[in-house]
């Protein structure tokens, strides 16, 4: 995926950076530890390296990177995690956007009619969400931009994602892949709601965001204590207005894509940090299951040692305990 790897010691954490998107991506648990000491030590011998008080960077002679993770205040690991990805998420997004202009003024020169193109971009599929259950929706740039965060005390989180979706997809060749079918409403809250919000706001903000809005949108995090909560405080009432400065008639209050842009790219932010603890919250449970099985193979192993006279004795002592209690 890449030939950059992030790392911290401490957490036991690793990331592949993919080179095309600079996601981080949390490596499975059982490929990690080892690799984790490796980078250690490539990291302590490299050559070209630099580091700051929580954070160091080595390149390799063969051409990969280390990113060493210490202590960062999370202001710090953010401009580095978010920080050249929102950069370059703009720079490409402009550079379409160029691109498109250009093929459009040439089709109105050769009078090739230019409207459908823009139309069919509008349609196609930029996020495929699974509903609670299971189910498959396919999310299409012009539903990304009607994407709504609302209050809802009654559920889980105290907040809900409202996404529009279409049933189903069509592939268009050259165009991409197109949401066919009436739209449709999914309301959803809780784990499914993150992992929508992680796939859907990267295409809400297409524009990426400078280095200041990052630092202002982990203060929003901060603030609010946590990147989960951070939605519940985000979140509009059904029905609210408010004035954008693009439009001299109110809007959605609730809608993502009207909110400020500091806003949106810390809900992206938060969605990916607590899918991340998420996930690495299932790890310690997998741990702990893969404990137990260990221990029961361990207690299985010791009996084999254990004389059958012992065995009857210490069946017959644990009779008598319960009879005591009993």
């Amino acid at each position: 995926m890449g030939r950059r790897l992030a790392f911290d010691q401490a957490k036991g954490r690793l990331w592949v950076i993919c080179e095309r998107c600079r996601r981080w991506n949390l490596s499975p648990l059982e490929e990690r530890w080892e690799a984790i000491e490796e980078c250690e030590r490539q990291f302590r011998d490299a050559s070209q390296r630099f580091s700051t008080e929580n954070i160091g960077l080595a390149r390799l002679p063969e051409g990969l990177e280390l990113v060493r993770i210490g202590r960062p205040q999370r202001r710090e690991f953010a401009a580095w995690r978010y920080g050249k990805q929102f950069l370059k998420r703009r720079i490409i997004t402009l550079v379409k956007i160029g691109a498109r202009i250009g093929l459009a003024v040439g089709m109105m020169f050769t009078g090739v009619y230019a409207f459908g193109v823009v139309v069919e971009q509008q349609d196609r599929v930029v996020a495929r969400v699974k509903s609670k259950d299971g189910r498959k929706l396919f999310v299409t740039l012009k539903d990304a931009r009607k994407v709504q965060l609302v209050r809802a005390p009654e559920r889980t989180d105290g907040w809900m994602l409202s996404v529009p979706y279409r049933p189903n997809e069509r592939s268009w060749g050259i165009i991409g892949t197109l949401g066919k079918g009436k739209r449709q409403i999914e309301e959803l809250d809780g784990p499914s709601a993150i992992r929508a919000a992680g796939l859907i706001l990267p295409r809400v903000n297409s524009f990426g965001g400078s280095n200041s809005q990052v630092r202002d949108a982990v203060r929003l995090i901060e603030e609010a204590r946590s990147p989960e909560h951070f939605f519940g405080v985000a979140a509009a009432r059904p029905g609210d207005k408010r004035r954008d400065v693009r439009n001299i008639f109110p809007v959605e209050a609730s809608r993502v894509s009207q909110m400020d842009a500091t806003v949106r790219l810390a809900l992206e932010m938060a969605a990916h940090e607590e899918t991340e603890r998420r996930a690495f919250e299932g790890e310690l449970a997998q741990l702990e299951d893969a404990w137990r099985e260990a221990e029961e193979i361990a207690a299985i192993a010791d009996r084999l040692l254990i004389p059958e006279s012992v065995e009857n004795w210490i069946r017959r002592q644990k009779k008598k305990l319960a009879g005591r209690e009993a």
